[in-house]
């Protein structure tokens, strides 16, 4: 089961570097990159903090969303445990703030379904996906 858990966690590391590397260059789709472009317009309206007078620049904010999760995504499949939590808790908190992003402009529920996918995976590893500890031996 540890295998599947490892392997699972490597996987979804990758799919944020993929989507990160996505929203930072249009090396790898330049459609997908411009239409990444115009939605951070619509995102950057709609950003959680506005409330308080933090209206982020929408190209500043593709960036900053790209880089958090090419770095995550990197610890996550590869770094040490203690980063691979870190960045699990990152990454769920820059899915949920997808999630609430795609429910504030009404975008239909399929549109949430692949941020609440990977929120479930993400929360998944953090329950089930770690190895055991070594007991103690008492002699």
């Amino acid at each position: 089961m540890a295998a599947a858990f490892t392997a699972l966690r490597v996987l979804l590391g990758l799919f944020f570097l993929l989507t990160g590397a996505v929203k930072l260059s249009d090396q790898l789709s330049a459609d997908l990159h411009r239409h990444m472009k115009l939605q951070f317009v619509r995102f950057a309206e709609v950003f959680p903090l506005t409330d308080f007078g933090l209206v982020p620049e929408p190209g500043w904010y593709q960036a900053v969303v790209g880089w958090v999760e090419v770095v995550a995504g990197l610890l996550l499949a590869f770094g040490p445990q203690l980063l691979q939590e870190i960045s699990n808790f990152v990454l769920s908190v820059v899915m949920i703030g997808a999630i609430y992003t795609l429910l504030v402009l009404r975008e239909p529920l399929a549109m949430c379904a692949p941020a609440t996918l990977c929120l479930g995976l993400l929360l998944l590893l953090n329950i089930r996906g770690h190895a055991e500890p070594p007991k103690p031996k008492f002699e």
